[in-house]
């Protein structure tokens, strides 16, 4: 018998797992994923908490009801990886033994890694809603707080969902607008890009809402510390930002797991071919997800995309296959303006945001770079598809892995 050990129950992990157990012989592979927490989040519902939109139980269920019959679920804390043996180490010292290995452990906020950020005013007028315990309690300080200086900022890249800043800005609009206090809330969004948002296309259409919130933007905006005590973010060329309620998105960092296995960069990120998903080190170990070094957006959408492609890339393994080549960076968002209308955007390592329907030239029913209120329903309809769907490994029509030179999507 060989054993596959998959690291991580989040996104990607639960979604290799549903792939795998179907396209293995049981007779031949045992298929082994552990995670340390019994809760699975959907994660993208973090935005949406902060605002009353989303309830605390509409973005946590059990994490084992996801975990298919044929997989063994180990919930424990992995303490280390070590290749050389092909051993993962466990909390309780226990040792496991593997054939593959496939690495799905995500990313993580690191506040601590600012001066200031993670120090005693850390969720209370400081917050992060990456976290579920941050966007909890920016929700409740979001429902009693009487305006001022609202100030979202974004550490530095690469960050989860490098779009969610920005929907946090266009729904903090709407919302204080809702609330009839909009005139009492100054709204800036800093970035230490030199736009809103990493592709040019998109930052021009971004940049556009942004003037039309009337949102203030500070570009270039590389953060040195926190000063707590005077409510001011301060960058290394001594610009500073005052704030009343400061929402930032902290360092993001791949897990710690990785660093004391000797596996990850300076970020914690494990180095993973781009177009196969092996890592670069070690031919039997994988990643799929936040935990790797790519130059792809850290999102769900991606995460799903990856999975389609890393199933096929192990199978070919096992058969001693070449690997395929294959992933592009894929990545389609769903970006909320606020007011009930979102934008659509959809592109690759190569490809900037291109315009037009999806998935259907000419049909849609969404569209592509521009606002809609479908775009919307989109967006909330996804939480749906990811229970249901997403995450138990089932296909999701009209939504291809790949996307050609021209911008359409191609068939798997």
């Amino acid at each position: 018998m060989k054993n596959i050990i998959i690291l991580g129950a989040g996104t990607s992990g639960t979604m290799m797992a549903n792939h795998l157990v179907s396209k293995l012989s049981k007779n031949q592979w045992s298929i082994t994923i552990i995670d340390q927490h019994k809760t699975h989040y959907y994660q993208p519902g973090f935005l949406f908490l902060p605002f009353d939109i989303y309830t605390t139980k509409q973005v946590k269920k059990k994490g084992k009801k996801f975990i298919p019959k044929g997989v063994n679920y180990i919930q424990d804390k992995i303490e280390l990886i070590k290749p050389e043996e092909k051993v993962v180490i466990l909390n309780d010292g226990g040792n496991l033994s593997y054939d593959i290995l496939i690495v799905a452990t995500g990313t993580n906020i690191a506040p601590e890694e600012t001066e200031g950020m993670g120090g005693p005013m850390w969720h209370k007028n400081i917050f992060d809603f990456y976290t579920y315990d941050g966007a909890k309690a920016l929700r409740n300080k979001l429902r009693e707080w009487e305006g001022g200086k609202l100030v979202i900022h974004i550490t530095e890249m690469p960050i989860k969902c490098p779009v969610a800043p920005l929907e946090f800005a266009f729904l903090a609009d709407s919302f204080f607008k809702n609330k009839g206090m909009r005139d009492k809330v100054d709204i800036t969004f800093v970035t230490p890009l030199d736009g809103v948002f990493t592709k040019p296309k998109a930052t021009k259409a971004l940049h556009y809402l942004l003037e039309e919130k009337g949102i203030k933007e500070v570009t270039d905006f590389n953060i040195e510390r926190v000063d707590y005590e005077n409510n001011k973010i301060i960058d290394y060329a001594d610009t500073e930002v005052e704030y009343d309620l400061l929402v930032t998105v902290p360092t993001n960092m791949g897990d710690s797991l990785l660093e004391r296995s000797g596996l990850g960069d300076d970020l914690n990120y494990i180095p993973t071919n781009k177009t196969t998903l092996q890592t670069i080190d070690n031919e039997n170990i994988f990643a799929i997800g936040d935990c790797t070094n790519l130059p792809a957006s850290k999102a769900g959408s991606v995460a799903h995309f990856e999975a389609e492609i890393l199933t096929e890339n192990i199978l070919r393994y096992i058969n001693g296959e070449e690997l395929k080549e294959e992933f592009d960076g894929h990545a389609n968002c769903f970006i909320e303006t606020g007011n009930g209308k979102a934008l659509l955007i959809d592109f690759n390592y190569t490809t900037e945001p291109v315009e037009g329907t999806f998935p259907f030239p000419g049909v849609g029913p969404l569209s592509l770079l521009k606002e809609s209120r479908t775009n919307h329903m989109g967006k909330m309809a996804f939480r749906w598809i990811y229970w249901n769907m997403l995450i138990k490994g089932i296909h999701i029509p009209f939504v291809s892995a790949t996307m050609s030179k021209k911008g359409k999507k191609i068939d798997n």
